[in-house]
């Protein structure tokens, strides 16, 4: 065998092969995914842009979750576990999508089972098991490939290909910046593999980093690094949002900076020749090469930054030329981040089809050099493994729970929980992910479940014993199919168990969205029927009023104990301080106002929203009513958007747009989605939905305050101080810092 990379002059198992002895293909590849998360689907449309390729199962442990990824994308079968998908199916190739401490079992059963594999980065969690697999793949004579996607865009092609073509000279100095949050850190969730120690961000995004590296110069040979801007998790352990490495790779001088906390989005790579310099931006899909001219130095000057203003427009051009024809459906390409997926899959594909050595791009070989050098990091930073350890949640309070929620890890779920556990409540979170936001909250009579709002067995043992129930969950959702499976009718059974349960009273908390708050509005009060045209807005607010519709319903033909709550604008600890409430951000510096931003704001702090619908459980008689969470009016766009950038000493891009202009854009995309047939054409864009943006209605809470004995805020400093300063909390850096930085030399490979 020439390599561990290769696998030539290979003949293939005649049910299932691939390759001839010539290397030309006998019959269609048959691939399978492993994970059906959010990466899955850029493979799974990769995978259906490569000729002779045919996506014919997936798996994940989550069943549901494999079904609907299968209908999704019109895969035929579907699987909860890698070994009953081989009993059932002969496959060739294998994409292993699941977290990275899955990586190692998932691909050697696959090898084992006689299938090439392609894991996402990174290739595995240690440098053992990585060689493992290669040696693994080796035996079998299969294909081992590591998607290093990124190292297949378009900016940094063009970057590869100036550097090994000497347009700039030898090397002296490469700096790579990757910045870019990695959301986790700041909303879980907590007990995930990415935060699980300490070292496991590094290991998530410096592949990125590394292979890049990697690739254009080689292996350091000596690092120093640091890593500080921690930041303490629930559950007890902490993680380090910034890390910054120096090295050489022979008299190529290296900086690497990875930050992931909050902060403007920025991936570039910069490189110094001695002839010339280059700048690769992954984010712009821009490359831009900068060289001397024969001219005299003001000259030059003028030429050098025309060439680069030329350059970054014509990149530019090409980049929204690309997108554009791929949204009219004539172009299959999609944005520069899809397209990393699309050309990486496919350079995979052809060399399996062709029997030839992989791109090194994504060889195994670059796959194990990449996690040896994010481990040298690691140990040169000085960061010490501690493992979040599952016994740290507590599970089991001490008395049994008599209140239900549903959405406890949410952002009002949290401090709804932390304030019934203070009142003496002892509490029943049901989780459908991580319980680890909770743990801080824990006092002993708190108790984390798992739960499947879909599965009416899971929601009747979860109310057990139960009185009170609170429904906060929220789902993510894109269509309007969604809404009603995941959001609409696991409301209906949550009602229909609290039946049968003989819950005392069901709490569901609903929106203000569901209004028509527009220019036209008025005084909003509880009498005020929710928009007549709810058919027509955003699928949130609709959603919201068809659930709440079908609770109404139940109280009145079924006596369901139901009371409804529609918060306002929620703002507070733990919030978004870039809040859409106040307008459209594009990234957390720009913000489009709906409207110019004149009319007071319909806040409301985090805080006594939790304290109203604590109150929802110790009324009497209020069941089949509905209460607005509004504070009095204090804020405007303008002032908060004013507060926001004083608190947080930053100057923000705003501009105060006209409603008709985002009706307008929005008509103009839904022109395109029925050109091209979208999924989605069938949705009419509606001007009352956008025009209710702007929330110039009166609202008014005097049902609350006066039924629930509610005392909101109605302090401006407050709203400041608890509002913004609170959201800001976790978005700003600490104000002091713990580092450390230990030199230590880094192994070049043998």
């Amino acid at each position: 065998m020439r390599s561990s990379e290769a696998v030539c002059n290979t003949t293939y198992d005649s049910q299932r092969g691939t390759n001839t002895p010539d290397g030309r293909s006998r019959k269609q590849i048959r691939a399978a995914i492993v994970g059906a998360g959010y990466i899955a689907d850029f493979h799974a449309r990769a995978i259906g842009q490569v000729g002779g390729v045919e996506l014919v199962a997936v798996c994940d442990p989550n069943l549901k979750s494999a079904r609907n990824f299968a209908a999704r994308w019109g895969v035929s079968k579907s699987f909860d576990s890698l070994e009953s998908m081989f009993m059932s199916e002969k496959l060739d190739s294998v994409h292993v999508l699941a977290p990275p401490d899955a990586h190692y079992p998932l691909a050697s059963n696959a090898l084992s089972l006689g299938a090439n594999v392609l894991l996402e980065k990174p290739m595995c969690v240690s440098t053992e098991e990585a060689d493992e697999l290669v040696r693994l793949s080796h035996r079998q004579g299969l294909y081992l490939g590591v998607s290093h996607n990124l190292l297949f865009s378009i900016a940094y092609r063009r970057l590869r290909e100036m550097v090994r073509s000497g347009v700039l000279g030898p090397l002296d100095h490469v700096i790579i910046n990757y910045f870019a949050e990695l959301g986790q850190i700041r909303s879980g969730p907590f007990d995930s593999w990415m935060l699980r120690e300490p070292s496991n961000p590094l290991l998530e995004t410096g592949p990125h980093v590394i292979s890049a590296l990697l690739d254009l110069v080689g292996t350091p040979d000596q690092v120093i690094a640091t890593a500080d801007r921690p930041v303490d998790l629930p559950g007890g352990t902490h993680v380090f949002s910034r890390w910054r490495v120096r090295g050489a790779v022979g008299r190529t001088a290296v900086d690497l900076n990875i930050n992931q906390g909050p902060g403007f989005r920025q991936r570039v790579i910069h490189v110094r020749g001695l002839i010339g310099s280059a700048t690769a931006d992954f984010d712009a899909n821009t490359c831009v090469v900068d060289r001397g001219t024969p001219l005299d130095i003001d000259l030059d000057r003028y030429r050098r930054t025309s060439s680069i203003a030329a350059q970054l427009r014509s990149h530019a051009r090409q980049t929204l030329s690309e997108y554009a024809l791929t949204k009219l459906k004539l172009r299959k390409r999609g944005n520069p981040f899809e397209v990393t997926f699309l050309d990486s899959v496919a350079a995979f594909y052809d060399k399996i089809r062709s029997g030839t050595e992989l791109d090194s791009r994504m060889g195994s070989r670059l796959g194990c050099e990449v996690i040896r050098c994010c481990r040298q990091i690691v140990r040169a930073a000085g960061v010490k493994t501690e493992t979040l350890q599952a016994s740290r949640l507590r599970v089991t309070p001490v008395l049994q729970p008599t209140v239900l929620v549903f959405g406890a890890t949410g952002f009002i779920g949290r401090e709804l929980v932390r304030q019934l556990l203070a009142g003496g409540y002892c509490v029943r979170a049901a989780v459908r992910g991580s319980g680890a936001v909770l743990a801080t909250l824990d006092n002993g009579n708190l108790e984390i479940v798992p739960i499947d709002i879909a599965s009416k067995a899971s929601l009747r043992s979860a109310m057990e014993g139960i009185d009170h129930v609170y429904h906060l969950a929220r789902v993510n959702a894109k269509t309007w199919g969604e809404y009603l499976e995941r959001d609409v009718e696991p409301t209906r059974l949550i009602a229909e168990s609290c039946l049968l349960a003989k819950v005392k009273r069901l709490i569901y908390t609903s929106t203000i969205d569901s209004y028509y708050a527009g220019s036209r509005a008025g005084v909003i009060t509880e009498q005020t029927p929710l928009d007549p045209r709810i058919s027509r807005r955003n699928y949130y607010a609709r959603a919201k009023a068809a659930a709440e519709a079908i609770l109404i319903k139940m109280h009145a033909e079924e006596k369901l104990p139901v009371v409804i709550f529609r918060p306002g604008i929620v703002i507070g600890r733990g919030g978004d301080p870039f809040h859409w409430g106040v307008g459209m951000w594009a990234s957390p510096g720009v913000c489009q106002v709906w409207g110019e931003g004149r009319n007071k704001l319909p806040l409301v702090l985090v805080a006594d929203v939790a304290t109203a619908l604590v109150r929802g459980i110790q009324v009497e008689g209020i069941e089949g009513r509905s209460y607005n969470l509004v504070d009095e009016p204090l804020l405007t766009a303008r002032d908060y958007l004013s507060q926001l950038q004083r608190m947080a000493a930053m100057t923000l891009t705003v501009q105060y747009r006209p409603i008709w202009q985002f009706y307008a854009a929005d008509i103009a995309k839904w022109l395109v989605k029925l050109a091209v047939r979208h999924p989605d054409r069938f949705r009419i864009p509606s001007y009352g939905d956008w025009d209710s943006r702007t929330q110039k209605a009166s609202f008014d809470a005097a049902r609350a305050r006066d039924e629930l004995n509610w005392t909101p805020a109605s302090n401006r400093q407050r709203l400041l101080d608890e509002g913004i300063g609170g959201s800001l909390q976790s978005w700003l850096p600490a104000s002091t810092q713990t580092s450390t930085t230990i030199a230590a030399t880094v192994d070049s490979p043998a």
